[in-house]
Order: structure tokens, then C-alpha cells, then sequence
């Protein structure tokens, strides 16, 4: 039995190769090609705006202090990277959440073994968008609180120094909120019932959202992280225990 920090990765390279598969290529196409448009512009915009959004964050030092912008610069462009990634994934997952969650509804019945090739029908997709939608307007409202104080940190000399490990911790973690959420809701699984599930899988789930972080940081490989972490998260779902299988019927 391997030990929880490390069965989180794993998740996340066994739902690549999964999501490589001939019977669920197909499914990636959508919202790949949204991820490389998404990737395309941020590209762009952070070309333009990388030096003004550093200069903002960046502590003014008195003249006696100048050697210390050395130093500080990396941690502060660090910092600007983060937000641009936080952004651009926000973005990314609320445009293909109804595919993200298609996906691993596919995905899922490939790990059980119902459906090694399972059939691609537009009415399906559609009739999910609203229910996706509205989930991932729900992570908004639990991103968004966090992220504004840890935006209000970064802005306080001083207190900034931290604020650049508490972006990457809270990062990791969201990722794992991001992608475990599309098996949940699949499952009508309730959103504070998901967290939970999530805190008493800790170890694991950092170590998902940790893996899954990283790859997204890396140019052009980060265009395949969106469905191989959808699809990592769904077999994370399945092999450390749906709640809802041991639930009674009514």
C-alpha cells in the first residue's frame, strides 16, 4: 500500500494515460481545444501586462534597501505568475465545466468496467451545462473570499513575504476542490459533503492538487493537465471510496 501523499500523483499520470485511451480520446477534444484558445490568450495578455502587474506588487524599498530587490524580485514575479495561473484557470474551468464533467461521467464507467467505449451524444452534454455551470459558480463563491484576502496580504509590506507560500498551498488545494467536484457532482454528492470528503482524504488530496498544480504551471504540456486531471480525480473518486456506495437505499 503506498503511502496517501504519494497515491495523489499517481492519480493524476494514471488518468493521462487514461484519457490517451482510444475509447475516451474523444471526449478530450472539446475542451482540450478550449484550453489551448484559453492558453493562446493568457500568453498574450501576460506578455502585456506581466511588467505593470509586477511593479503593483512589488514592496517600494528606500535607496539604503536597493540590494534587496534582488532578492525579492524572484519571490514577487513568483507571486504575479500565481495570480495569472489563478486566473486562467477560473476561466478555463468555468467554459468547460459541462465537458469536464461529460468527461469524467465517461471516464468513470471506463474505470468500472460498464462501458470500455462509451458513446458520445450532444443531448447528453447539453443537458448537463446548467447543472455544471451553476457548481462551478458555487467554487467561485468559496474561491473568491480566499483569494481577495490573500490578494489583501500580498498588498501589506512585509506580510507579502508570506503570501507567496500561502497562494501556492491555497493553489494546491483548489486544484484538487476543482477537479474531485466534477465526480462528486456527477454523483449529486452536496458541495460541503465533497469538502469533507476531500479533508479526510488530506494527504492524498494535496498530493493530487500538488501534482496537478505543477503540470499546469509548464507551457504546452500544461493544454493535456485539464482532462488528464479530470480524469485522474474521477479514479481518485472511485478507488478511495465514493460515499454515496455504502449509502442505503431508500
Amino acid at each position: 500500500m503506498q503511502p496517501p501523499a504519494i497515491r495523489g500523483p499517481d492519480y493524476f499520470t494514471a488518468g493521462l494515460r487514461l484519457v490517451l485511451q482510444p475509447g475516451l480520446r474523444r471526449f478530450v477534444i472539446l475542451p482540450l481545444t478550449i484550453n489551448l484558445l484559453l492558453f493562446i490568450g493568457l500568453i498574450s495578455v501576460a506578455a502585456q501586462q506581466f511588467n505593470m502587474l509586477l511593479d503593483a506588487f512589488m514592496p517600494s524599498l528606500p535607496d539604503w534597501l536597493d540590494f534587496l530587490e534582488f532578492l525579492l524580485w524572484p519571490l514577487f514575479t513568483l507571486l504575479v505568475l500565481v495570480i495569472m495561473f489563478f486566473t486562467f484557470t477560473m476561466v478555463a474551468n468555468l467554459l468547460a465545466a459541462p465537458f469536464n464533467g461529460f468527461l469524467s461521467e465517461k471516464v468513470e464507467s471506463v474505470v468500472r468496467g460498464t462501458d470500455v467505449s462509451p458513446p458520445f451524444y450532444w443531448s447528453e452534454l447539453l443537458a448537463m451545462v446548467p447543472r455544471t455551470i451553476g457548481r462551478e459558480l458555487r467554487k467561485l463563491v468559496y474561491f473568491l473570499p480566499r483569494a481577495i484576502g490573500l490578494l489583501i496580504l500580498s498588498l501589506i509590506p512585509g506580510v507579502n513575504l508570506i503570501a507567496t507560500p500561502l497562494w501556492v498551498l491555497f493553489g494546491v488545494w483548489m486544484m484538487a476542490v476543482q477537479y474531485i467536484d466534477y465526480p462528486a457532482d456527477n454523483h449529486q454528492l452536496g458541495w460541503n459533503e465533497m469538502l469533507a470528503w476531500l479533508r479526510e482524504r488530506r494527504w492524498q488530496s494535496l498530493g493530487f492538487g500538488g501534482m496537478t498544480y505543477l503540470v499546469l504551471l509548464v507551457p504546452v504540456v500544461n493544454i493535456l493537465a485539464m482532462p488528464a486531471a479530470v480524469a485522474g480525480a474521477t479514479l481518485f473518486w472511485v478507488r478511495e471510496g465514493n460515499p454515496l456506495d455504502n449509502k442505503p437505499n431508500s
